[in-house]
């Protein structure tokens, strides 16, 4: 085989369709636009539109309300944490808090705060500091001989 035998595979590349290259392409004279009208000039957006009729988007009612200052939490569950300290990941026996669980590994971003939800089995004794926590995984927690303890994340002001 030599450097010029070199091709792609069948049908692999096509070729780009040129309109407006003359009647003999198939696409010459109105380029596939047709005759006349708004959608054969050029710059034309016709997204929702239905010839002057009210839009769907406009006819259906305006429906919920979106909280601009709303807290977002990263979400760990109990039996993740488990898992992390037997794996050796987390230092059951000093305390951890949401940026010591974002280095373990169990949450990729901090967010607002770190919440501990009651999914799986905990047996460690954990003292937790986080922003938040279900009534069942403190339960659970304390169940274990550990402690949960809720503070708020503030956010260091640029000053």
């Amino acid at each position: 085989m030599k450097l010029h035998e070199l091709h792609d595979n069948e049908g692999a590349a096509r070729k780009k369709k040129r309109v407006a290259r003359g009647p003999g392409s198939g696409k010459g004279k109105m380029a596939g636009r047709g005759i006349k009208g708004q959608k054969s000039r050029s710059g034309v957006a016709l997204n929702g539109y239905e010839g002057g009729q009210m839009p769907l988007y406009r006819r259906l009612p305006k429906r919920g309300f979106s909280k601009p200052n709303r807290k977002e939490y990263a979400v760990v569950n109990l039996g993740l944490i488990q898992k992390f300290v037997d794996a050796g990941k987390l230092d059951a026996s000093v305390a951890l808090d949401g940026p010591a669980l974002v280095a373990a590994g169990l949450t990729s971003h901090l967010r607002d705060g770190v919440r501990i939800l009651a999914k799986g089995e905990i047996t460690a004794k954990l003292n937790l500091t986080v922003a938040g926590a279900s009534k069942t995984a403190i339960e659970a927690v304390e169940k274990a001989g550990g402690s949960v303890t809720l503070v708020t994340r503030t956010v260091a002001s640029a000053e």
